[in-house]
């Protein structure tokens, strides 16, 4: 699952990361250039509590009533369940709206996420060699509408995940894991009339083509929520999907806002994770960052029921750290911001080196608002810290580190490939309505003229930009995005990103058009031979490999959370699986 913060297109966009992050907490005292406090953090989301039950606690000194108010320089392109697999949509959807087969909650005592049951009863029931897993659909449980959710509906929705053609840039472990998924193209082409789901009662058993040791951290992404056939039209469905948790759609309006009311059909004593003490949430996207960073500092009136999940920018960022207080909320989100190189446009392995060391790692960070030590550090693994099984090492070699700039070495590859400089060209996406991708984009391009290449932006906006990107018949040969774990181990990552088969797939979930006979048969190895105790360290052996043999990607970083809100919120803390804040735990206070 995905990535986030201020959307530039560049090594800066970090909400358009894809799947789920995590990381542990961390501090932010000090000057955050000078004395970095991003820490690695432990697996995060690695912990489990199978029997959590429902309701939740209101916490001490909560009120009820009043509206949220949410501001953010983004734009979800989508809020489908079925292809919420950006950080910004699966969080909106999965706290407050759709409920999945699993959740995640925070738990105070380890500042960690811990996966729990949601729609189901426990977190799954796998069979002896995991190539089957049976989830029971709790009782209880309602639409909005007051209509029954039964199991029929959950079956259909997982269905539903396979019709990547109509609803692209949604999860696509179904595809790798789930019997007949390299076949099965989903409802709206092939019917319902799928053997890799079956339905008993409350039980729904899903059957795969292949050992899957992670069906329940799967289970908790949005495409795992009940839809019923008969209301589902995939081209409108998106834009009031039915609700199922504490939250439902009033109004929204694609890539403007979204204003959430309260579900009176959403039964606290059957949801182990969620609250519903506030009245409504307003989100307001696309916004102009200094302006709402400005109201939230400034705490006056409905400001202090506000916040954003943007990373703040420096100079908000130390105006908080000197107010002091709990207002600032910082963390750790295991997600890799990479330059994705198309393989089937960079073609020598030389040139894709030379962009490792021509990219401007932290000037272009600085331009595009990020906090070195804070929101992003240095990478040169395509995992993140906090995964387990990660590998240190460098490709690059030479003290390379993840942060170095060196035109020299740049245009010595270049020449080793036959380029002479400036021969070489280089397209890449910036938002041209977002003054900090813009400024980011000016580095990237003295960067890359330095060290001998012909730097070509390509002008997209913040709405429109994560579709531009996937567009298969875009100039670009260079994908600025990046990735978040799932779940804490390689298996979220390769599968997802880095498998031949996804080539030419609708949606471009293989950004780098990554394609290496090595790679697959070490994916299937590892998937169908390995033990889940062997997996981990093997994933992080085949990360050096791919990164040292063939170098598709330019590692632009590590990301980390900054987030700032207003004084009257509570229970906004980091949500280290996916990188943004706690929605469905906050409230307004007494």
């Amino acid at each position: 699952m995905r990535l986030k913060k201020p959307a530039v297109a560049l090594a800066t966009a970090a909400l358009m990361t894809l799947a789920a992050c995590g990381g542990g907490g961390s501090g932010t005292d000090g000057n955050a250039e000078e004395d970095p406090t991003f820490e690695e953090g432990g697996a995060a989301g690695s912990a489990k509590d199978p029997t959590r039950e429902g309701p939740v606690a209101v916490p001490e000194g909560a009120s009820e009533g009043g509206t949220v108010t949410v501001s953010t320089a983004v734009a979800p392109t989508t809020l489908d369940p079925t292809r919420a697999y950006y950080v910004d949509s699966t969080a909106i959807m999965s706290d407050l709206v759709t409920r999945a087969l699993t959740q995640y909650v925070y738990d105070p005592e380890t500042n960690d996420m811990v996966l729990i049951p949601d729609m189901a009863t426990d977190l799954g029931r796998p069979n002896g060699d995991n190539t089957e897993w049976t989830f029971t659909l709790r009782e209880g449980l309602k639409y909005e509408d007051g209509s029954d959710v039964v199991a029929e509906d959950v079956a259909y929705a997982i269905k539903r995940s396979f019709a990547i053609a109509e609803l692209p840039d949604g999860p696509t472990y179904q595809t790798t894991f789930f019997l007949d998924g390299d076949k099965y193209k989903g409802p709206f082409k092939d019917g319902t009339d799928y053997a890799g789901i079956e339905v008993n009662g409350n039980d729904i058993t899903i059957k795969m083509a292949r050992p899957f040791v992670d069906m329940d951290y799967y289970a908790s992404f949005p495409a795992f929520t009940a839809i019923p056939e008969a209301q589902d039209d995939p081209e409108t469905y998106g834009n009031s999907p039915l609700a199922t948790g504490p939250y439902k759609f009033a109004d929204y309006k694609p890539g403007s806002s979204l204003t959430l009311v309260k579900n009176d059909q959403w039964d606290p004593a059957t949801d182990p994770g969620r609250l519903q003490m506030v009245d409504g949430w307003e989100f307001e996207f696309a916004q102009d960052t200094a302006k709402f960073e400005n109201v939230i500092l400034n705490d006056n009136g409905s400001a202090q029921t506000s916040m954003t999940y943007d990373n703040a920018t420096p100079s908000t960022y130390r105006a908080f750290q000197q107010e002091g207080g709990d207002r600032l909320v910082t963390g750790s989100s295991p997600c890799t911001f990479m330059w994705y190189l198309d393989m089937t446009k960079i073609k020598e392995i030389e040139v894709r080196q030379a962009l490792g060391w021509a990219y401007p790692y932290e000037d272009a960070w600085r331009a595009g608002g990020e906090i070195v030590g804070v929101t992003r550090i240095g990478g040169t693994t395509i995992l993140p810290p906090g995964t387990i099984g990660r590998k240190e090492f460098d490709p690059l070699g030479d003290g390379h580190g993840g942060t170095t700039t060196d035109p020299a070495k740049s245009k010595e590859l270049l020449a080793e490939a036959g380029y002479e400089p400036g021969q070489y060209e280089i397209k890449f996406l910036f938002s041209s309505d977002d003054d900090l991708s813009v400024a980011a984009k000016d580095e990237v391009v003295k960067g890359l003229e330095e060290a001998g290449f012909k730097a070509t932006p390509i002008a997209s906006t913040v709405e429109t930009v994560r579709d531009d990107r996937t567009d298969y018949d875009s100039p670009i040969n260079i994908r600025s995005s990046g990735w978040c774990s799932d779940w804490p181990t390689g298996g979220s990552w390769f599968p997802a990103q880095w498998e031949g088969e996804l080539v030419g797939v609708e949606g471009m979930p293989n950004p780098a058009n990554f394609e290496e006979q090595y790679a697959d048969d070490e994916q299937d190895r590892i998937l169908d031979e390995l033990t889940p105790e062997e997996a981990p360290e093997a994933w992080g052996e085949l990360d050096e490999q791919i990164m040292t043999t063939t170098y598709p990607a330019v590692i632009t970083g590590y990301s980390g959370t900054a987030f700032i809100h207003g004084s009257k919120l509570g229970g906004v803390e980091n949500d280290n699986v996916r990188g943004m804040p706690t929605f469905g735990s906050t409230y307004i206070t007494e």
